[in-house]
């Protein structure tokens, strides 16, 4: 996927931005879950994973406090955020929602 951050989050498609940084634990641990959300749910959602020492403007933006934190956006308009680790379960929930 390539393009600015907004057009990126304007897409039908739902994006979720993975707000991470290189330090974080848990952050290494959560690619893995949102790389088989991906795979499962073939082509209905876009993982697009931001770092948030590299990018401190997005990081005001959006409020990033703590990482990982999951942001999902449908038509430029954030649907849904979550802080923290997530369970694949409830990752393809949040997905199916805002479908």
């Amino acid at each position: 996927m390539t393009g600015t951050f907004e057009e990126l989050i304007a897409s039908s498609t739902p994006v979720i931005i993975d707000f991470s940084a290189e330090w974080c634990v848990p952050c290494k641990k959560i690619t893995p879950i949102l790389s088989q959300l991906v795979d499962e749910l073939d082509e209905e959602v876009s993982i697009i994973k931001i770092d948030i020492d590299k990018n401190p403007v997005l990081r005001k933006k959006y409020n990033i406090t703590a990482v990982p934190t999951l942001i999902a956006f449908k038509n430029g308009k954030q649907k849904w955020r979550h802080t923290g680790m997530i369970t694949l379960a409830k990752a393809k929930q949040a997905v199916r929602s805002i479908w």
